[in-house]
């Protein structure tokens, strides 16, 4: 990848900066990350909850880094070059976007946020692109991919640093278009800023994260971010499922400011909607999209309705982008969406099983709802909730499989360091709110395997909670933890007694 050059000046320029040393000083990249750090580059040191950065700066000289980056004002003993400013992490994004000749600029950029939908619709959208005659990239909760090069994701949104270097590598790669997810902690942090999206999209807003934001009104202000211009530019348009009560509101915040917004729904007046839905276990979903470019009956391998308000999302951005119908129809036959989204595990029986991403109370009451609609069996629901996370969905989550379950079987998910035994009680107060068909096996492989063992002909088994993971971690330790592979293998061995 071709690395553009930027003076320290420049960037001082750009970042409202106080320069301590030589302004006239290159730079070819900048990284928070100490072990990133190579000649020429700018090392930004950020005080954070666990770490502070400034413990490296000795280090990062060594590497040789071209100047600091920092909140704090230049220590009298410093001989190198020194930045100040106001806020490290939005510098961290500005910089990023600079010394990587502003990408985002350089192609149609869609970010994505929401509660649920994310990954599915950014799936979607890069087989839109595909399907247009495109080279998309994407950055997903996944994977990282542009075209057909692809690596495992570190987390849904990255670091500004390594956003803007993947979008340089898209652009040097032939990409015009790329979509991303933008979790609302990362825009929070910043992560997001200084990038120019064309278009941003709204799926939904539901509980989830609040031991980060504390509250609905601050979750939702956090991704209001994407859309309202906090981020140093507003998107061209910005398209907004209004099903949602907190997609009414952004919506009409933005129509109030002026902005151009694309409503989609399935249950109430919209620019895009999604009507005459039909879904099958086996024929996927179709449903009648109307749009301003007109009507089209859409078939799809995506099982469920929640599938619908991701489709209609990714034909929002699609219709932006200036692709057609033909292409949103092509795009939507093909995909298959993300990995252990309501993914179904194949066998030779006469039940299903399913393996879903479901971690929040409204992602789980999706899922059970669209398996409900799916079959006249048995509703199997296996999940547990991940530790040190946010411990205020986890009797909810429980209410919502006690609902809408025939037998649920609570088991851990990603305890990290509490006692999972703890986790699963909080769970269990809920599920026992709504039902007494539960059972409690902490072990989750022997819970997967308990739940196949019990599946009858009709039922659907739904394994929720981790998807496309493929790690457990408890305690300190990560191990390799896949719960296709384990329901692969419990329906072997159910097979095999049979």
């Amino acid at each position: 990848m071709t690395q553009p050059t930027i003076t320290i000046n420049h960037l001082a320029n750009a970042l409202s900066a106080k320069i301590t040393g030589d302004p006239t000083r290159t730079a070819t990249d900048v990284t928070h990350d100490s072990r990133q750090v190579r000649e020429g580059t700018l090392f930004v040191a950020i005080k954070g909850s666990t770490v502070d950065g400034h413990r490296f700066i000795d280090d990062v000289l060594r590497r040789g880094a071209a100047g600091i980056i920092s909140e704090q004002s230049c220590p009298e003993d410093f001989a190198g070059t020194w930045l100040q400013v106001a806020n490290a992490r939005k510098a961290l994004a500005v910089a990023a976007s600079a010394v990587n000749g502003e990408p985002s600029r350089d192609l149609s950029l869609v970010g994505i946020t929401g509660t649920n939908g994310k990954t599915t619709t950014t799936y979607l959208c890069f087989a839109l692109a595909e399907t247009a005659g495109q080279f998309p990239a994407m950055l997903t909760t996944v994977e990282y991919r542009i075209g057909e090069m692809s690596q495992e994701a570190v987390r849904t949104t990255p670091e500004a640093s390594d956003t803007n270097r993947f979008l340089r590598q898209a652009v040097e790669a032939g990409s015009k278009m790329a979509v991303m997810e933008a979790s609302s902690q990362a825009i929070d942090l910043h992560r997001c800023d200084g990038l120019h999206f064309q278009v941003a999209v709204f799926t939904n807003l539901t509980q989830d994260h609040l031991d980060y934001h504390g509250t609905m009104e601050s979750y939702f202000e956090a991704k209001k971010q994407l859309f309202d211009g906090s981020l140093g530019s507003s998107p061209s348009a910005s398209v907004v499922n209004i099903d949602d009560e907190w997609g009414q509101k952004l919506a009409a915040d933005l129509r109030a400011s002026g902005q151009r917004v694309v409503t989609t729904a399935q249950n109430s007046d919209a620019d895009i909607t999604g009507t005459n839905v039909d879904v099958s276990l086996i024929r996927g979903t179709s449903f009648d999209l109307t749009s301003p470019l007109g009507q089209i009956r859409i078939t799809s391998p995506l099982v469920g309705k929640p599938h619908v308000y991701n489709m209609l999302s990714a034909a929002g951005v699609a219709i932006e982008l200036g692709y057609d119908l033909a292409a949103i129809k092509a795009a939507f036959e093909k995909c298959v969406g993300a990995p252990g989204r309501f993914e179904r595990v194949p066998h030779d029986g006469d039940f299903a099983v399913i393996v879903d991403y479901a971690h929040t109370d409204d992602a789980l009451r999706n899922t059970l709802r669209t398996a409900k609609d799916l079959t006249t069996g048995r509703i199997i629901t296996v999940f547990g909730c991940g530790g040190d996370r946010d411990r205020s969905k986890r009797r909810p989550m429980g209410d919502a499989a006690g609902e809408l379950s025939d037998l649920v079987i609570i088991t851990s998910d990603n305890p990290r360091n509490e006692d999972p035994l703890k986790i699963i009680a909080s769970i269990e107060e809920g599920v026992r709110s709504r039902t007494e068909a539960y059972e409690v096996i902490s072990d989750r492989r022997d819970a997967i395997g308990r739940a196949i063992s019990l599946a009858e002909s009709g039922d659907v088994v739904i394994i929720a909670g981790k998807g496309h993971e493929n790690y457990q971690i408890i305690g300190g330790d990560k191990f390799h933890f896949d719960d296709r592979e384990v329901a692969a293998d419990a329906l072997a061995r159910r097979n095999e007694v049979v």
